[in-house]
């Protein structure tokens, strides 16, 4: 049984009040905008977004903005999710390496989609939340560790899909030199908050990178120790 199903049974088994809300969400914020993979739609359907999100604004979960998790950091609104998890171009039997796990909903819609998440956050604390939050969910192909992103996991290396959910000046080349050739690496880069853009790069097969530009974005700066 995939990941996705897993999670339909266990919020069928006790109940889940926020189930029409995460339907709306995809329909009227992620689906009617224009993302089509059916994949990634049927994540963001049974992703669990409220318990990805402090107590206190739960209500708010399901609106289409970023909303704050402590420590200076936001979780993306749930179009961005998706919009880059559509971007990333996954496979059920791809890698992937998320540098800035946040509260760890990304790298939950990610788990659903491909074979292994390995995720890094240099807040210590969100790094404990999420990882809880991935156990009370049972997800064991998403791994986290507290660590500086612009560093990468080169243990894990290589990569088949890189995505960043901060957002650097620049694209950090240990994660450019960590990405598989034939893979993809998605992320926000930018020095200021209006100056960012989603970036894609693919990595050939001869080792040599096809950059392009996408959407105007506002992220969270990428810290670095």
């Amino acid at each position: 049984m995939g990941v996705v199903a897993v999670w339909a049974l266990l919020l069928l088994q006790t109940g889940d009040p926020y189930a029409g809300r995460r339907e709306n969400m995809v329909k009227s914020d992620i689906q009617a905008r224009g993302v089509r993979d059916a994949r990634v739609l049927a994540a963001m359907r049974a992703t669990p977004r409220h318990l990805f999100v402090p107590p206190s604004i739960r209500a708010m979960a399901h609106d289409d903005r970023p909303l704050p998790i402590g420590h200076g950091q936001t979780i993306s609104q749930p179009y961005i999710v998706a919009y880059m998890s559509e971007l990333l171009r996954t496979a059920p039997d791809l890698t992937v390496l998320e540098i800035g796990t946040g509260s760890g909903y990304q790298a939950a819609v990610l788990s659903a989609l491909v074979k292994q998440v390995w995720t890094i956050e240099i807040v210590p604390e969100l790094a404990r939340s999420a990882a809880a939050t991935f156990q009370q969910l049972g997800l064991k192909n998403v791994v986290t560790r507290t660590g500086d992103g612009y560093q990468g996991w080169p243990e894990k290396a290589p990569f088949d899909r890189i995505l960043l959910t901060a957002a650097p000046p620049e694209v950090p080349q240990a994660l450019l030199d960590q990405l598989k050739p034939g893979g993809r690496l998605v992320a926000p880069v930018g020095a200021g908050p209006f100056s960012q853009e989603i970036v894609v790069i693919d990595k050939l097969k001869d080792g040599k990178l096809k950059r392009r530009s996408d959407i105007p974005v506002i992220f969270v700066p990428m810290v670095t120790r």
